[in-house]
């Protein structure tokens, strides 16, 4: 079957600006003095059917800084509340987005367009709505490797710089990222709504929260029931796949949380190296609120929040709505203990499910802390274990004490061999269920440095390149596999604002 052929512009067909005006603000992005462009995601531009090179001429350059309103582009702030670290702000929204409109790509999907730091809009409580072009580069990287682990994300379609400077801790370059996003509907969405009893709004938002990700549940006996059973569902999901990668949000504030299920919002994130259960990286975060292991946790009360908005569309009845909510909360320890249950066994090389399996991956994480071992080389590492001999020894040497993998591998190698298959093809299933790379936190301010100081994006360049393939070996690129030296080692990330 022919593919569609590009259209060389933006084709909008917008949804979320047919909504009631109280849903955002209507505004253009605010001109930048010399726009220039450092990448342009090609692959994606074509899934959107977007032409690259229109996207790379002076016009697409201009329309990806905010310079120009491309044709049929209705430019707006969405309004939005939110949970941050426990405290409720009734009112946030866009203060350095703007949704430029959605499109309908080559697969059929309906996906949003926004620029990121373009400028202030009536929600930047005070703010620039500039970005610097370290948190561009760095949402870039990681948002684009996570779609290359498999993990639903929202994606980088461009970056461009501004010719400017932000001011934070001093004068910084600025940036422009454009972000490709299922939706930017949030938990926080729903609160602004029913903060403010509106009751419509919030019923309004659900029902187009229903026709964009979840049509199945328009034919359920309770549609709203329905939506936060799905949506519930596929953050199990997600969180379970955040931890098979190490992988550290920062900030899981209500309005970082996309009911679409995709990861949204990458601002003080991080993978771990070593692992370590309560490993925090966000310099915010001076509780660990949003530490790795917390993250199921907060992930529940996040969901908790968003059922609150939903109970009087659930029920008329507000104890039954209630009871109706607790049962669906209490489902997520379930459903996301099977989901990491899944995750580790994929990552263990098992195909087939016995009840012991999840205590043997928590055993293993368990060593692995205690040993001071790196995530992901750990788990990689796995391919060259699964038959004791010199090359299984490269994993425990990954341990200050070796002793403490080679007692867990005789377990493990005895659980494998249940499995059925031969050691090659054991090795080749662990390979693809373990990255041999990820986004290291030393690499990617390694990156920021040379762009940052220097305009130099060679770096930039080349690690997007590395983390494009993850899960094959590339011997010519084994610095990015390396976790840091000491000296080397990142002890916080910071958020963009």
């Amino acid at each position: 079957m022919d593919q569609p052929v590009p259209h060389p512009a933006i084709r909008f067909d917008n949804s979320y600006v047919r909504l009631p005006d109280r849903f955002y603000a209507r505004l253009a992005p605010t001109p930048v003095k010399q726009p220039a462009l450092i990448r342009i995601n090609d692959g994606l531009a074509r899934e959107l059917g977007i032409e690259p090179d229109w996207l790379a001429s002076p016009e697409g350059i201009a329309t990806l800084a905010g310079n120009r309103i491309a044709e049929a582009s209705v430019p707006i702030a969405t309004a939005y509340a939110g949970h941050q670290f426990g405290g409720f702000s009734p009112q946030l929204g866009d203060g350095r987005a703007i949704l430029l409109g959605e499109v309908i790509g080559v697969d059929g999907q309906r996906r949003d367009i926004q620029l990121k730091g373009s400028g202030p809009t009536p929600f930047s409580r005070r703010g620039d709505g500039r970005a610097a072009l370290g948190p561009v580069l760095r949402e870039y990287l990681v948002s684009e490797a996570m779609h290359r682990l498999g993990i639903p994300t929202t994606r980088a379609l461009a970056a461009v710089t501004t010719g400017e400077y932000v001011f934070r801790e001093g004068a910084i370059p600025g940036g422009v990222l454009t972000r490709v996003a299922a939706s930017h509907i949030r938990v926080g969405t729903f609160q602004f709504f029913a903060a403010r009893g509106d009751i419509d709004g919030v019923r309004t938002l659900a029902d187009h929260a229903i026709a964009r990700h979840y049509p199945d549940a328009a034919d359920a006996a309770n549609p709203y029931r329905a939506l936060f059973e799905a949506v519930l569902a596929r953050q199990a999901k997600l969180i379970a796949q955040w931890l098979g990668v190490g992988f550290i949000h920062g900030v899981m504030n209500t309005d970082n949380m996309a009911i679409s299920g995709e990861t949204i919002d990458y601002g003080p994130c991080a993978f771990m190296d070593t692992f370590a259960a309560a490993t925090v990286y966000s310099s915010i975060d001076q509780g660990g609120r949003y530490a790795y292991a917390n993250q199921p946790r907060i992930a529940q009360w996040n969901l908790a929040r968003l059922v609150e908005t939903l109970l009087p569309l659930i029920s008329d009845d507000e104890t039954i709505a209630q009871a109706e909510a607790q049962v669906l909360i209490d489902s997520f320890a379930g459903q996301f203990n099977a989901a990491f249950a899944d995750v580790m066994r994929r990552k263990l090389g098992l195909a087939t499910a016995e009840a012991d399996d999840l205590g043997l991956a928590q055993d293993l994480l368990q060593r692995m802390e205690t040993g001071r071992a790196d995530f992901t080389l750990t788990f990689r590492a796995l391919a060259d274990s699964v038959v004791e001999g010199d090359t299984a020894k490269a994993a425990g040497a990954l341990f200050d004490d070796p002793t403490l993998f080679d007692a867990w591998a005789g377990v493990w190698r005895a659980r494998v061999s249940r499995e059925g298959a031969d050691a090659a093809q054991m090795a080749a299933r662990l390979k693809a269920a373990n990255p041999a790379v990820i986004p290291r936190n030393h690499l990617i301010e390694e990156v920021i440095a040379a762009a940052v100081s220097e305009r130099d994006f060679r770096p930039f360049e080349a690690m997007h390149a590395v983390l494009s393939q993850p899960f094959a070996d590339q011997p010519e690129a084994s610095r990015y596999t390396q976790p840091p030296r000491p000296e080397e080692v990142v002890q916080a990330t910071f958020c963009g604002t």
